[in-house]
């Protein structure tokens, strides 16, 4: 393939971060990140070469799940800011050649939104069928995402008698995306943000969105799920013809392509590889490159447009799922070895540095090799610093951690978050390293995030740009 055959995609030469808002940067004071804070650090971001901004949910949220739980699609919590901030931000990132795409999760609401409100009030509510109701749980339906909390993925609403669906948690109810009045409400979603100067959307779940699974073979399912992704791609070109859609579809090779929309390439611009992130993991492990290899040649054809996204580490769970129970054990006994780093009898909840000991020269390999691989590179915020978790937060805020602004334990927040602030033994810099961001191209250190000590390893200043290949 020529480099003039993809010059004028930008998502196929981009960098992009991935930040939540709420932990990057006070700068109020109040403990909580916000817009405020990111403005003031968008000359960092563009310094390290990061041409795409990916913004994790920012809307109003009772934020019992990190933000996902959206009570309102059209807003900014009001603990980061409001629209005003949000559109600053956007302008500061524009004039360095820096664009923003945000979360679009559509595929369930928070208990709390207005829609749900109506609908669980009365069965003949117009919002009702927004919603996925039953008089019984299905026989056969599918498990919980989160095994660990809930037992069902139905939900008894004692108000109305009947039980609703939430493939996550039960204060998240899935919208019933096979009612029209709900796929023009996710458009309406779409072209606000747009409007507001977008560059496109990651979206959220997209299984979950386009193929529900109710277990009852309910004749209103979708009938044909990729047209319904396919008139999302649709229109979100007729309103920004560069904006893209970069899906989170962790799916086997065949089902990937389809999601891309096949030869057409019309429905997800771009999707996270997580075959080959897997598959990287157990080569790391092996100290062998062949399952890697094996993975990326899997790969099925895709059109010029489609593009994969290639990752490290992302702010969930390091999922294993596509490994055989062997090869996950594997990888959980080199980079997993005590049970409280795993979750969901699938997951790891390590971020990458201290996964590799904090060695230093294992980090530069693994980083070279990210932006070497055919793809899309993508950073979750602090890898650039090599921030260690904190595994007493439990679960996936054990990676969730505030972006280490300072060397202290409150990571330069005030008061101080809870995420950092339970005790914890200390096992020097090589098993939970926290960092000081690179100043004035000085080597950044690291240092312990359970205590604060000052046990540290060096790693060179990295610079992100001109990486990524088509």
């Amino acid at each position: 393939m020529r480099i003039t055959d993809t010059s004028d995609l930008w998502w196929k030469s981009a960098v992009i971060y991935c930040l939540d808002v709420e932990k990057f940067m006070d700068w109020d004071g109040d403990g909580v990140g916000d817009f405020a804070g990111l403005a003031h650090r968008m000359d960092y971001l563009h310094e390290l070469g990061v041409t795409c901004l990916w913004l994790m949910p920012f809307y109003p949220t009772p934020n019992r799940d990190d933000g996902y739980d959206i009570s309102d699609f059209f807003g900014v919590d009001p603990r980061l800011g409001d629209l005003g901030d949000l559109v600053e931000v956007m302008r500061l990132a524009k004039d360095r050649g820096i664009r923003v795409i945000v979360d679009l999760v559509v595929n369930h609401t928070s208990d709390e939104h207005p829609w749900f409100r109506s609908a669980r009030a009365d069965r003949t509510s117009p919002h009702r069928d927004y919603y996925v109701w039953r008089d019984r749980p299905p026989r056969n339906s599918p498990e919980p995402v989160f095994p660990d909390v809930e037992t069902s993925v139905w939900q008894l609403d004692e108000q109305t008698g009947q039980y609703y669906l939430h493939n996550f948690y039960r204060f998240q109810p899935d919208l019933n995306v096979t009612n029209p009045a709900v796929r023009d409400e996710v458009v309406k979603i779409m072209g606000f943000w747009l409007q507001l100067g977008v560059s496109g959307f990651r979206v959220d779940a997209v299984p979950f969105l386009v193929e529900m699974d109710r277990g009852d073979g309910d004749p209103r399912e979708l009938e044909t799920p990729m047209d319904f992704l396919k008139s999302l791609r649709a229109f979100l070109e007729r309103r920004e013809g560069e904006a893209v859609m970069l899906g989170e579809a962790n799916l086997p090779r065949p089902a990937q392509k389809q999601y891309f929309g096949g030869p057409d390439g019309d429905g997800l611009t771009m999707q996270f590889d997580f075959i080959s992130m897997q598959s990287m993991y157990l080569s790391l492990a092996r100290k062998d490159p062949r399952p890697l290899q094996k993975a990326l040649t899997s790969r099925p054809a895709t059109a010029t447009q489609s593009q994969w996204a290639n990752f490290v580490r992302n702010h969930d769970e390091l999922t294993l799922d596509k490994l055989s129970d062997e090869e996950r054990e594997e990888v959980f006994d080199a980079f997993a070895p005590e049970e409280r780093m795993r979750v969901y009898g699938r997951g790891i909840i390590r971020r990458l540095p201290s996964m590799l000991l904090g060695d230093p020269r294992r980090i530069r390999m693994v980083y070279s090799l990210l932006f070497s691989l055919p793809g899309t590179p993508v950073l979750f915020y602090g890898e650039e610093i090599g921030m260690g978790e904190d595994l007493a937060a439990g679960g996936r805020a054990a990676v969730r951690t505030p972006m280490q602004w300072t060397e202290g334990r409150t990571a330069g927040s005030r008061p101080p978050p809870p995420a950092t602030s339970s005790p914890a033994s200390c096992a020097g810099a090589s098993r939970r390293s926290t960092s000081t961001p690179p100043r004035n191209g000085t080597t950044p250190s690291r240092y312990c995030s359970s205590c604060g000590c000052s046990s540290r390893v060096t790693a060179p200043r990295p610079r992100w740009a001109g990486a990524g290949s088509s």
